[in-house]
């Protein structure tokens, strides 16, 4: 019997064994967490209090919080509700307390630490916490209304180490408080699951397991291929069809439908790189990448644009003709038909009908952006916490599927340590892949038979890396090359997003994340360099953590509106780069980018545009994630019928304030980034470039990368099919370069 996906329990998934805490002491601990209840404390009246630790706000100010509160979610248990949401507190919950530890000590990297770790040793001392916050008793010892203000004035402190700790430490209070809040969902009206769709099983692959040994395991094939993301699942599928022996490597996990969409704290942790916690060296960028089966296309939201001739012209113009040429456009066509990509089967939810209606009443050119559904309907806001319907065509329902058919084999949790060599030749000639192979069991940390970490060693006679923009640079950097250029020329489509609020209800998350495109304002350079209009996954663990913080009734209060909000982000086509290298400690990746005062100009007239299109729709509110710049706050008086329209007098003068305050500054913004490109970028010549036009790596022999990496520049529209077409046409060329196979490969040999 067919199932809707409302009334269906996604299974729970496993997660890694909790940190080792004792990166900070118990007395820092402590202060952490009343900086916590500082962002997101208990809100109550002197009638109420339970402790110093309470917000005590006036009877007239809870009266009218509680009011908007029951307003937004009119029902029989509205008041309760409401009032449970305004009491609770951040540190009282242990789910809570656990996701900022999980993240503290897994995913900060240990400088970050000792930077927080510094100022809560200094809050510990009685001359610290004097220069710190203004006297000599220590601040969790203090009122909630003493801390809140210490900690809004840390915001524009002189010293930097304060400024920093403001900035990451309200990143991870909202993120980990949106997550584990008990009531946030119910004053939302957010269910667990989407209302729309029906759940159907994935693929079952399936993936080489290891046996224990202190001896390497030792495979033979014709290709390995490093990541099963976009690029490695297209290669994957042409040269398995091709008949040669494939065997894809992937560093994280494989997850079924089964246990689609994943709650928040786990699906971060499972699909994302670094668990969704990667942040730029400066603070400002916030940077989502998949990491999981399947790679970005298992999380990202369907739009699936092809690369824009302007983009095409320029790479052609850099020295690689291909790009312009029919062939390239076979490519794109390919993949976009396996994928089922349409645009004649979407329906727009409100956000995206909000920017499609809005942008015509201004003149601005707007399109439908199609969408990989398999030329059906596809009405579901959740899949970037992966989807339960498997109604996005995917790299798991599409290319790895095919090359599964056609004998591919598959192995999960294999961190490649390297690129193996041949020994004693002149030039660098690629023959396989060594790295470490931790079962899932081992994952997990369970003990048991099952639990099993193992050296591998693949032989193969070409090495596809497809690792992605942040991994492969890493790779080929842990491998011994030398190119100057391995890890530089990073573009990252910058955006700022932006919510507009409403008088009625919108229920945000229903329907497809981004289903619109405003492309009046992609060229304001007259170089092809400016910003996109779209809509963002309004997820509330991805939307509202990404919003100011600037006292705690305001953001609860904030946070509360999403369910009348609609959501928009300015994809930025960024002129300016930065680089990623390798944590000297751990490893990890690390990325040294900050979005440029050229880029953040046009960023400004992406929200401008925004601000215009909200406004023209009836928003009456409209909020964007750039600290200094007060929300836009429709006058009572105004009417949304006025004939003068956006030439409204409250509207420009907000608009030339934004304006003023052009090109932003980078520390009082957050932008976000989920495209990243160009770390491996190909072009024409070593000296500019990492790989050849043919996707393999200068200097070497049989070394190739296929990914989005490889982008000469930034593509300008969401990278899936580009990089996808890219992979197209080099495995084409790779199945070629390694002729006919031999009847006898039908499998992997394993020694």
């Amino acid at each position: 019997m067919d199932q809707s996906v409302s009334t269906y329990t996604p299974l729970e998934v496993p997660l890694p064994p909790f940190p080792n805490l004792s990166f900070f002491s118990g007395a820092q601990w402590t202060i952490l967490f009343a900086l916590c209840d500082a962002v997101v404390p208990s809100i109550r009246t002197a009638a109420t209090v339970k402790s110093s630790t309470d917000k005590v706000i006036s009877t007239g100010e809870w009266d009218a919080a509680l009011s908007k509160l029951i307003s937004l979610n009119p029902g029989p248990d509205a008041a309760n509700i409401a009032t449970r949401y305004l009491e609770e507190d951040a540190s009282s919950n242990p789910v809570f307390r656990s996701y900022v530890e999980r993240i503290l000590g897994d995913y900060v990297h240990e400088e970050g630490k000792a930077g927080f770790g510094l100022v809560l040793n200094a809050l510990n001392t009685r001359a610290g916490s004097l220069i710190l916050t203004g006297s000599t008793t220590p601040i969790h010892q203090q009122p909630i209304a003493f801390r809140e203000k210490v900690f809004q004035g840390w915001d524009t402190s002189r010293l930097p180490p304060l400024r920093a700790v403001y900035r990451g430490l309200t990143g991870i209070v909202k993120k980990s408080w949106v997550m584990a809040s008990p009531t946030i969902n119910d004053v939302l009206g957010f269910p667990r699951v989407p209302v729309h769709g029906k759940p159907l099983d994935s693929f079952p692959f399936e993936f080489l397991q290891f046996p224990p040994s202190d001896e390497p395991e030792i495979i033979e094939t014709d290709v390995v291929i490093v990541g099963s993301g976009c690029g490695g699942a297209v290669t994957a599928k042409n040269l398995a069809e091709a008949g040669l022996r494939v065997l894809v490597v992937e560093k994280s996990y494989s997850y079924g439908s089964k246990s689609f969409p994943m709650k928040p704290n786990d699906g971060y942790i499972s699909l994302f790189e670094n668990a969704g916690a990667t942040v730029s060296e400066d603070g400002s960028m916030a940077v989502l990448a998949g990491s999981t089966w399947g790679g970005g296309g298992t999380v990202n939201w369907s739009a699936s644009l092809q690369t824009q001739a302007y983009v095409r012209q320029e790479w052609a113009d850099g020295g690689l003709p291909f790009f312009t040429s029919l062939e390239f456009q076979r490519s794109l066509d390919r993949v976009c038909d396996r994928m089922g990509v349409n645009t004649e089967h979407i329906e727009h939810n409100r956000g995206n009908s909000v920017i499609l209606e809005g942008a015509r009443k201004l003149g601005y050119a707007a399109n439908p952006v199609p969408q990989n559904t398999g030329n059906a309907g596809h009405y579901c806001g959740y899949c970037t916490l992966g989807c339960a319907s498997c109604g996005k065509k995917g790299p798991t329902e599409t290319f790895l599927v095919d090359a599964a058919k056609a004998g591919a084999i598959f192995v999960e949790g294999f961190h490649a340590d390297k690129v193996l060599f041949e020994k004693g030749t002149g030039k660098r000639v690629a023959n396989g892949v060594q790295g470490t192979w931790t079962s899932r069991d081992s994952y997990l940390g369970l003990s048991g038979s099952g639990a099993v970490q193992r050296k591998v060693i693949v032989k193969a006679k070409k090495v596809v890396v497809s690792s992605g923009t942040l991994q492969s640079p890493l790779l080929l950097m842990r491998s011994g090359l030398k190119n100057s250029q391995i890890g530089k020329n990073l573009h990252l489509h910058p955006v700022m997003a932006a919510g507009a609020v409403f008088d009625d209800e919108v229920r945000p998350w229903e329907g497809g994340a981004l289903t619109t495109v405003v492309n009046e304002f992609e060229d304001l350079d007259g170089h092809g360099h400016g910003v996109k209009v779209e809509a963002v996954s309004m997820m509330p663990s991805v939307f509202i953590p990404v919003f100011p913080w600037r006292d705690g009734l305001e953001y609860k209060l904030w946070a509360a509106g999403m369910r009348r909000t609609t959501s928009f982000i300015t994809l930025t086509k960024d002129r300016d780069t930065g680089r990623v290298y390798s944590d000297p400690t751990d490893g990890r990746v690390r990325i040294d980018y900050t979005v440029s005062a050229f880029d953040r100009r046009h960023i400004v007239e992406g929200l401008i545009a925004s601000a215009k299109i909200a406004y023209i729709s009836g928003a009456k509110e409209f909020h964007t994630t750039y600290r200094d710049i007060a929300p836009f706050i429709r006058p009572d008086e105004s009417d949304p019928e006025n004939p003068d329209g956006t030439n409204d007098a409250a509207l420009q003068s907000w608009i030339a304030e934004l304006r003023r305050k052009s090109p932003l500054n980078p520390e009082r913004a957050l932008f976000a980034s989920a495209h990243q490109m160009g770390t491996c970028r190909m072009g024409k010549s070593p000296k500019s470039s990492v790989v050849d036009p043919d996707c393999q790596v200068w200097d070497t022999d049989g070394l190739y990368v296929v990914d989005a990496s490889v982008f000469p520049s930034a593509s300008g529209v969401n990278p899936m099919v580009t990089n996808m077409g890219i992979a197209d046409w080099a495995s084409r060329n790779i199945a070629r370069a390694l002729g006919k196979p031999k009847s006898e490969r039908n499998g992997m040999a394993r020694l």
